[in-house]
């Protein structure tokens, strides 16, 4: 297996992040932030889309779909749950934070001024008003790691780089973020661009 990722971006981030907890044996390709798409990947990846997987003869993309192929791929540890309820729930949590939180990613890290601020209003003020949800259990509505708390983990790793500082969100919060940096699959997933956002706990 072989991912096609950027080494920076929280996409290609949460994909790292599976391959780690799953262990799955894979070679990871860095096409960096913003750099040129390898013509050669064309014709499998019309859309230039990053993070992309290849697995035999199969090229996987986006994300999302690199997500729930490792999960059903390797199974162990399951990274959704067997009920179909609660998966759905599950899903349903993935989609709001890709609607919601990954859509302000490319404000923050563009920083182009307007735009900036008010996304890391946005997302500051949204995670602060999910801190019942980040309280209720060890992990995000589960008491096991799922692909939510994959995830959001990339997000909550780069706060600080978007200057939204610890200490202005609550304490639950806080917690879970450091429940999942200390996970040794969080450490392993990091790039080296990444683990110079901020020191590890």
């Amino acid at each position: 297996m072989k991912l096609y990722s950027d080494p920076m971006g929280v996409d290609s981030h949460r994909v790292r992040i599976v391959i780690a907890e799953k262990s799955v044996e894979s070679s990871i390709v860095d096409l960096g932030t913003g750099g040129a798409f390898p013509t050669e990947l064309l014709a499998v990846n019309p859309y230039r889309q990053i993070p992309m997987m290849c697995d035999r003869d199969v090229m996987i993309y986006p994300g999302r779909i690199i997500l729930e192929y490792l999960d059903e791929r390797f199974p162990h540890p399951p990274l959704l749950p067997p009920d179909p309820i609660a998966r759905a729930r599950m899903r349903l949590a993935l989609y709001r934070i890709e609607r919601d939180w990954y859509s302000l990613v490319p404000d923050l890290e563009n920083r182009a001024r307007g735009k900036t601020e008010k996304s890391r209003a946005q997302l500051r003020d949204s995670l602060a008003g999910s801190r019942e949800v980040f309280a209720e259990k060890p992990f995000f509505l589960s008491d096991e790691l799922t692909l939510v708390d994959i995830s959001l983990a990339p997000i909550l790793w780069r706060l600080e780089s978007w200057e939204i500082a610890p200490a202005s969100l609550p304490e639950p919060v806080v917690n879970y973020a450091e429940r999942l940096f200390r996970r040794p699959a969080f450490r392993a997933s990091l790039s080296a661009q990444e683990r110079r956002i901020r020191p590890l706990p």
